[in-house]
């Protein structure tokens, strides 16, 4: 079965399916790309802990970036956020944006029970 949890004509924020939780993209506006880290973040644990899932449970996270030049100040937010011995497996890469006030978009999937 799957479920699908906040359906919009777009997109679903969650889709569980077969004990994997998958999360629509996570964007963020803040003057900093720590401040869009720090936000994205706190919706992702947000909608981990709707899905019945949390950061310790992450299996895979698709990080893009507007600027390259910002995969610094990502890792500063990043490290401290991951909890130690629970690091998903990661990638990181540059992409264009939907707007270029966006500087960040993190992509989870996480297992559930």
């Amino acid at each position: 079965m799957i479920e699908r949890i906040h359906i919009n004509e777009r997109s679903s924020k969650i889709v569980k399916h077969n004990g994997v939780v998958y999360l629509t993209g996570q964007v963020a506006e803040g003057e900093t790309i720590q401040d869009q880290v720090r936000i994205c973040l706190q919706k992702i644990e947000t909608l981990l802990e709707e899905a019945g899932s949390s950061k310790e449970q992450m299996l895979r996270v698709t990080i893009w970036l507007a600027d390259m030049g910002d995969f610094k100040g990502l890792n500063e937010v990043w490290n401290m956020w991951v909890p130690e011995g629970h690091a998903p497996a990661r990638a990181c890469g540059q992409a264009k944006l939907a707007r270029d006030a966006l500087k960040v978009e993190f992509i989870v999937d996480a297992a559930y029970e």
